[in-house]
């Protein structure tokens, strides 16, 4: 498949480009970085480089500025807001304006679209509780969805917290545990739903491939835990001295909104349409996880 993507180069992206050329597509990489293209990968600064005629045969959207990169000021919560609505819309305008749609979309959500709702087990069709990340999530999907006027399948990729060695979240979460101490956040109780980058990869190829499935998708891990069950689960594999949270309260002070909105709260959230349409998870559990992303002997790039 002829495959355009962005956010290509990112935590996500860039192990997924790795793995579409492995399978044997030809990719499309919308990047603001002058980087060299070769056989199969073609890198581009703008849609507009890409010709009414151009052969897409799919879109898979992961751009957008990272919610935790830095305090949420007024700001840059317009800079996350608008990296993701702003992308989305000039790829809505590109399969407007080319000669035969792709085929398919594949955009990027999160699992911030429900809001927070305690111990209630979410699946896709979940309720929601308002709140900025809801808000982000809800428009960008909004705005994901118009492709299907275009006669196009759209799949909305709500993902949790991404989880593997070498960056992400999981790089800050760790650092603790490096330095001998092991904490969890506020109680300790808030649900935390994540997925390893492994299984995020594989469920993108996965929507890819089968053709009948649409609509939302929660991509996490069927088994999520609390801030304090990934803090015992860390203990398993990092010795420590001490054992104690980190107070709500400083958090607050530290980084304000974002305290509240992504590490005092959170969603229990399950993959059920992923399950029902039989796909496998590598890493169901966040042992098994651990056990890969602190010990694993071959890490993707």
């Amino acid at each position: 498949m002829n495959i355009l993507i962005t956010g290509g180069t990112g935590f996500i992206g860039a192990p997924l480009v790795i793995k579409l050329l492995e399978l044997g597509h030809s990719l499309t990489v919308l990047s603001r970085q002058s980087l060299q293209s070769r056989p199969q990968l073609r890198y581009v600064k703008s849609l507009e480089q890409l010709a009414d005629n151009a052969t897409i045969d799919a879109v898979i959207n992961l751009a957008g500025a990272s919610l935790a990169d830095h305090r949420w000021s007024a700001a840059y919560k317009l800079e996350i807001l608008s990296s993701r609505l702003d992308t989305t819309r000039s790829l809505l305008q590109l399969m407007q304006r080319l000669e035969q749609p792709p085929q398919v979309l594949l955009s990027a959500s999160a699992i911030g679209f429900y809001g927070h709702h305690g111990d209630e087990l979410l699946a896709e069709e979940g309720a929601i509780t308002p709140g900025f990340a809801q808000n982000l999530c809800q428009q960008w999907e909004d705005l994901a969805l118009q492709a299907q006027a275009l006669g196009m399948r759209v799949c909305l990729l709500r993902l949790g917290v991404v989880l593997d060695a070498g960056g992400g979240a999981f790089t800050q979460m760790a650092l603790p545990f490096r330095f001998g101490v092991g904490n969890w956040l506020g109680r300790g109780d808030q649900w935390l739903s994540w997925v390893h980058r492994q299984d995020v990869l594989a469920a993108i190829v996965f929507l890819l491939e089968q053709k009948q499935l649409s609509g939302p998708f929660n991509i996490t891990a069927p088994e999520a835990v609390t801030s304090r069950g990934f803090c015992d689960a860390m203990l398993g594999h990092r010795r420590t001295l001490v054992n104690l949270p980190v107070p709500a309260v400083a958090m607050r002070v530290l980084i304000g909104e974002m305290a509240d909105e992504l590490l005092l709260k959170g969603q229990r959230v399950i993959p059920q349409a992923l399950q029902q349409a039989e796909f496998a998870f590598e890493f169901p559990d966040i042992d098994t996880a651990l056990a890969d992303i602190l010990h694993g002997a071959t890490k993707v790039a």
